[in-house]
């Protein structure tokens, strides 16, 4: 499970002195419990990768976009330190699925669905997701549907 493995990098890094690998897991177990506390009033969670991918997942997009902001207001020390925390976390992300292969996905599944045009969209957004929600940046998987669908 990715939770053990990002337990297990968190002792590694505290072991071996890595500040600022220990901060950065530290934010993400942070993170993955807060989650936790938040799920805990909904129904039961099936899959814990699930859980935990989609929180690393929104960690990198937030990270992503402070760097960009950092970038634009002339900070590059701070960009630099959001670009660590995001190798930190990547580390525990499943490969992400190519343009290629999110496109030809995409295909399979409007295929399947009879999908034809825009109308369309959110049935096959919501099929993706079901199927490649832990390979995909759904955000950019958006912009090639409705380029698919369009």
């Amino acid at each position: 499970m990715i939770r053990d493995d990002i337990k297990a990098a968190l002792v590694t890094a505290m072991k071996g002195g890595d500040k600022e690998g220990t901060a950065a897991l530290r934010l993400i177990q942070s993170a993955i419990k807060n989650r936790d506390i938040e799920v805990r009033t909904q129904a039961p969670v099936t899959d814990d990768d699930a859980l935990v991918v989609e929180v690393l997942q929104k960690m990198v997009k937030q990270r992503r976009e402070s760097i960009e902001l950092y970038e634009k207001g002339g900070r590059p020390e701070l960009a630099e330190a959001e670009a660590r925390e995001v190798a930190v976390i990547e580390r525990f992300l499943p490969a992400q699925m190519g343009e290629v292969e999110t496109r030809a996905a995409i295909e399979a599944i409007k295929a399947e669905l009879g999908a034809t045009g825009m109308k369309d969209m959110g049935r096959v957004m919501a099929a993706l997701k079901a199927r490649h929600a832990m390979q995909l940046d759904m955000s950019k998987a958006s912009g090639l549907v409705k380029a698919a669908l369009g």
